[in-house]
């Protein structure tokens, strides 16, 4: 599968061009199979100007009906191949666009859900799920028109004024003079209209998600409202999205209604000189060329039949540029989700992948620190901390003090400054994805989907049995519930695990973590939501099962967590002279 390269100073006109190199060939094959459409084109007006022409001086000079026949069989088998292979030629093209779209965007789509499914990205991602879904959905199908037009029609709308240019000039300078005098100014009001019509699409699209994400939650949500009895504001608040999405939409129709009309009066106007020229001149009436026909009647047919064609391109490629204006509005929304996580520092050589351990590992770092591109210091842990392999640490510390930003580090999600190591090796000699493969993270909120128990758990091993389901639930204290149903893997869960209380659910998620089987954990704030009694029986469930793994645990709280072997508290480094260490818990 093709990967969309985006670095932090890429543009979205840049990576549309990445995704169109992804299709290069199928692409480029429409685009000359669209040329090839216009050759045959010039050939088949050609041909029925000169049948008309031909015919019109028999008329004159032998008759109406004389060598009508003979001339019309001999020019009939050409027209028909024209005719033919020109919906054919067309039919080739649409389809290589259209295939070439297709792949693009789901190659897209893939790596999009891949990105967002990255451990390093669960704790990043502060969207709500609809808009997530707004941006998976309809801001990668808005690129569909960039790739199935846009791509082909702008390098046939210079191919095809030239070459039609090329036929004209040597029958009439003159009239080759008017269309090409005309031709800039269709791009030219294309391109003042466009850059209005590209922010008008970005602000429409995120109107898009923004209701769409708002919808989805009230949705989700609806049992909450209505025993709120908060029905009526959610339905104001909808309301005033869906009509502010709808005036969005409007400004961009009408931009793109007023740029077409430009388009279209400027090519009407030009035609309209070529005609006023052809047809004063086979009358004979031109003020400089009185009683002379510069340009006879069959030719003069030929440029008449061709001059719409002259503008046919230009005039699509104006409708079309509104699609790269979405397209671009598309990606500037696509481009933060696109984005590489930040893992090794500028300069960093790649290194070879590294084995799958079978032991937790030890972790260690010292003046760690992790600062943003604004400036601000989001964690600063100054003193040395080490662990060794399958002991425990806890990480406290008051709100916004870098507790879960440490865990984000050992994600990979985060750049950093100091030192950190795994098993006393550089922890950048690891490529991310081999690293990951060591860990397990679970964030505050576990997420569980509309299925079955069964399905839940297989979210994390997608081969396991029901015994070793039902032997996962067993350990983390699940058995009991069981033992009230017939059936405990077929229960199904609603959206976001309802059906389970908040204690179940967690243990639920610890399941999970069991039926992966990583050597590492971090956990970030587990028992966030959870009552005194339920936090202390989860923290003392956390204290059989992290037996025999490296535990990295964030929490504000400390009952029920004797048993840690270190504690951390990244409070301490308010203190001037504090160095931070990883001392025994007490």
């Amino acid at each position: 599968m093709h990967q969309v390269a985006i670095q932090n100073t890429d543009t979205p006109r840049q990576q549309l061009n990445l995704l169109r190199k992804m299709q290069a060939g199928r692409l480029n094959a429409a685009f000359l199979l669209a040329v090839a459409q216009l050759v045959v084109l010039i050939l088949q007006y050609g041909l029925l100007a000169w049948l008309l022409g031909t015919w019109l001086e028999m008329g004159v000079t032998q008759g109406w009906q004389a060598g009508q026949r003979e001339l019309l069989v001999q020019l009939m088998p050409w027209l028909a191949l024209c005719l033919l292979m020109r919906p054919a030629l067309q039919w080739g093209r649409e389809r290589l666009s259209q295939e070439a779209s297709l792949r693009v965007r789901s190659a897209l789509r893939q790596q999009l859900l891949a990105h967002l499914a990255h451990p390093a990205q669960l704790g990043q991602q502060a969207s709500s799920e609809g808009y997530l879904a707004s941006q998976l959905l309809d801001q990668v199908e808005a690129l569909d028109a960039y790739l199935r037009r846009y791509v082909v029609q702008a390098p046939l709308a210079v191919i095809t004024p030239l070459l039609i240019l090329l036929v004209i000039a040597p029958i009439s300078g003159l009239a080759a003079l008017l269309l090409a005098l005309t031709a800039p100014l269709v791009p030219l009001f294309m391109v003042l209209l466009g850059k209005a019509a590209a922010a008008s699409s970005r602000r429409q699209l995120q109107s898009l998600a923004r209701l769409s994400g708002r919808f989805a939650d009230f949705i989700r949500g609806l049992t909450s409202l209505q025993h709120l009895g908060a029905t009526a504001t959610a339905e104001q608040m909808i309301a005033r999205s869906a009509e502010g999405y709808r005036q969005k939409t409007m400004s961009v129709l009408k931009l793109a209604f007023l740029s077409t009309g430009v388009l279209e009066f400027f090519a009407a106007l030009s035609i309209a000189l070529v005609a006023v020229y052809l047809g004063l001149g086979l009358l004979g009436i031109l003020p400089w060329a009185k009683e002379v026909i510069p340009v006879p009647y069959a030719q003069a047919l030929w440029i008449l039949l061709l001059a719409p064609e002259f503008y046919g391109a230009l005039r699509q490629l104006g409708s079309d540029y509104h699609a790269k204006a979405d397209a671009e509005a598309a990606m500037t929304e696509l481009m933060p989700l696109l984005r590489p996580t930040q893992w090794q520092h500028p300069g960093c050589q790649p290194y070879p992948p590294q084995p799958l351990q079978a032991n937790p590992p030890a972790l260690s770092w010292q003046q760690l620190r992790v600062v943003t591109e604004a400036g601000r210091t989001r964690l600063a842990c100054p003193g040395p901390c080490h662990i060794e392999s399958g002991q425990s640490l806890l990480v406290t510390g008051p709100s916004g003090v870098g507790k879960s930003t440490l865990l984000e580090v050992w994600l990979g999600a985060l750049a950093y400054q100091g030192q950190l190591r795994v098993e006393g090796e550089d922890f950048l000699h690891w490529r991310l994805d081999d690293w990951l493969r060591q860990l397990d993270y679970l964030a505050q909120a576990p997420r569980f989907m509309a299925a079955s128990l069964a399905d839940n758990l297989r979210l994390a091993c997608p081969d396991a049995e029901d015994s070793q389901l039902l032997d996962a639930l067993e350990q983390v204290g699940l058995g009991a519930w069981m033992a009230d149903r017939t059936d405990p893997l077929a229960v199904r869960l609603g959206e976001g695990g309802r059906g389970l209380s908040g204690g179940q659910l967690s243990r639920l998620a610890l399941a999970q973590l069991l039926l992966r089987g990583r050597p590492l954990w971090l956990l970030d704030e587990p028992t966030a939501h959870l009552d005194p009694q339920s936090r202390r029986e989860i923290h003392q469930l956390l204290h059989q099962l992290s037996r025999g793994r490296t535990l990295l645990l964030v929490s504000h709280h400390t009952e029920g967590l004797h048993w840690v072997d270190h504690l951390l508290d990244l409070g301490q480094q308010e203190e001037a002279d504090a160095s931070i260490h990883a001392i025994t818990l007490a």
